[in-house]
């Protein structure tokens, strides 16, 4: 009886998250195709960002590194010389590229939650294809559309704040600590800094996700949606952070090889690289709901466990 209980409250690992969450891609060609749809005006916007956020990268790499003239020990020196390379230029490129990253970026990403995490959750519960007609024929919910917008606008002002935390973090230690005379020490300092402010990150970016798939799929909005996927997160904190995990490394691996050989200077490279993270992108929406339902599933077992408990 014990055994039974144990593997009726099992949760599923991340592995089999993703796996569920490949099997709706994999058992419906008309999902994927309405996806790709869905996903396009995203995919042409990512072209244009992607190659504006490599050139700033690389601009303000270069302009971080010491001049020639420059000593490791005369610190000041150096601080004298960044400040001296950045100018105004520098300044309206990082306000537009957090304009972008913002507002369009996550509008277009926006609409694509809206098209495919409904559907994606119909065919994961069912457990059985779509056809495009039904897709297509699906009738839009404007209150539903309403409030998802109102949740994703609060998601992605929380998640602005943490990730100017992070960014604040790094640029102090690349702009300031690293050419000190114990840049080591502020090394190793930065350094644990900035593994739990990303873990905390990752974290909340899980329950904040799944607020959002709990307003496109149940109709619950703003704080109520945020309170609730908080809710459903206690006991999956670790699950919710390496599942995010997975894709914040997807995002890096795609970009990090790109800035390195100039994909900004020209080439295919930013298209393909835009390609990958779009459809990082919703599988990781599809990622998120399955987990939703799961952590659902678990707190309805213990309830109904703790009901039958109670009666015993």
């Amino acid at each position: 009886m014990e055994s039974k209980q144990i593997m009726h409250n099992q949760k599923m690992g991340v592995l089999d998250i993703l796996k569920k969450s490949l099997l709706v891609f994999g058992r419906n060609n008309n999902f994927n195709f309405f996806t790709i749809i869905a996903s396009f005006p995203m995919f042409c916007f990512l072209i244009y960002f992607e190659f504006f956020l490599q050139k700033f990268l690389f601009d303000t790499i270069e302009t971080l590194k010491p001049s020639s003239d420059h000593y490791f020990n005369y610190f000041w020196h150096y601080i004298s010389d960044v400040t001296e390379k950045m100018n105004e230029e520098n300044l309206l490129q990082f306000m537009q590229l957090g304009f972008l990253y913002l507002v369009p970026l996550h509008l277009l990403e926006l609409s694509t939650v809206l098209a495919i995490v409904d559907l994606a959750s119909k065919i994961y519960k069912k457990d059985k294809p779509m056809s495009l007609k039904d897709m297509v024929q699906k009738p839009f919910n404007l209150a539903r559309m309403r409030g998802t917008f109102i949740t994703f606008v609060y998601v992605t002002l929380l998640s602005a704040c943490t990730l100017l935390g992070l960014l604040w973090l790094v640029t102090t230690y690349f702009v300031i600590l690293r050419n000190t005379m114990y840049y080591v020490i502020f090394a190793a300092i930065c350094g644990t800094s900035f593994v739990p402010l990303l873990g905390l990150h990752l974290a909340l970016s899980a329950e904040w996700n799944m607020s959002v798939v709990i307003s496109a799929t149940e109709g619950i909005y703003g704080p109520a949606a945020l309170a609730l996927s908080s809710f459903f997160s206690v006991g999956s904190h670790r699950r919710g952070v390496i599942l995010m995990l997975v894709f914040f490394v997807w995002g890096v691996v795609l970009r990090l090889p790109c800035l390195y050989i100039g994909c900004h200077k020209g080439g295919y490279a930013i298209v393909a690289q835009s390609f990958f993270l779009c459809l990082g992108n919703a599988l990781k929406w599809v990622a998120c709901m399955v987990y939703f339902h799961d952590c659902q599933k678990q707190k309805s077992e213990m309830k109904v466990d703790g009901e039958v408990g109670s009666c015993g």
